[in-house]
């Protein structure tokens, strides 16, 4: 992982303090470091509400309509055995968020992805690109929101990246983006879903989901996370007050990520 920037950083900045326009720059730099015969890695993360589940879709048809060779995972990997603990942790089974804590909740899902990373490089290394809707990023943004001093949060984020890519050799993405929503915005959003989907599908929101202040906390450590590592840009969903469209946040993604593409 890079060496943190020791800038000084407070949570009474405002996002346009904290972080700068996506830099293209930065993403040049990214692809050029890249293998051309292997697959890309590329992460549609956020938070919630932002709407990640309905972007990781377009960008599936998008793909899809060009023939380009892909696959998908999410996370967690709801219903597999390696996701049992998570999907318990989430339940409250454990306990709320906070008393569970950081470090040991990212074990559970870092225990998750690395399942799945055998099956991830295997197409990675045969020239597929996988999508994955979720990654190493959201341990650092939820549980990372869990630690208010931001020094502190700075070592976790250090030893999140360490378990997950040096210790369980979790493939590293070639590209992360975080979809930003305020939370005051996410809020509604969140309810509308729940409700619309909830009902139709006995789906119920979980423990991070029901807690308005870990939403809080977890939009600052996406935040702190996007101001310090240029693989993972932000991209931000809310402008003038107002939401913007699908299709305006697809085409943002879109020019993003086509490049690992070619």
């Amino acid at each position: 992982m890079p060496n943190l920037k020791k800038d000084k950083y407070s949570h009474n900045q405002t996002v346009e303090d904290l972080v700068p326009l996506v830099s293209f720059k930065k993403i040049a730099i990214i692809i050029g470091s890249m293998s051309v015969n292997k697959g890309s890695l590329i992460v549609i993360d956020g938070t919630d509400g932002s709407g990640k589940k309905t972007q990781f879709d377009l960008l599936k048809k998008r793909l899809a309509l060009q023939k380009i060779p892909f696959e998908t995972i999410s996370f967690p990997q709801y219903g597999k055995k390696n996701a049992g603990p998570t999907e318990e942790y989430l339940s409250g089974k454990y306990g709320t968020a906070h008393e569970v804590g950081p470090y040991v909740s990212s074990i559970f899902y870092a225990v998750d992805r690395y399942d799945a990373s055998h099956q991830i490089r295997t197409w990675l290394e045969n020239g597929i690109h996988v999508l994955a809707d979720r990654y190493v990023g959201s341990n650092m943004g939820h549980q990372g929101g869990k630690i208010t001093d931001t020094n502190e949060r700075e070592t976790f984020f250090s030893w999140v990246d360490d378990l997950e890519f040096n210790l369980f050799h979790i493939p590293r993405p070639d590209l992360n983006i975080i979809l930003h929503v305020p939370t005051s915005f996410a809020i509604d959003l969140i309810r509308t879903r729940t409700e619309q989907e909830g009902i139709k599908n006995g789906m119920t929101r979980d423990i991070h989901e029901e807690n308005q202040k870990h939403l809080e906390q977890a939009e600052q450590a996406y935040l702190h996370l996007a101001s310090r590592f240029p693989q993972y840009p932000l991209m931000e969903c809310v402008k003038s007050g107002a939401m913007l469209s699908r299709d305006e946040i697809h085409e943002q993604i879109w020019n993003l990520v086509s490049p690992f593409f070619k």
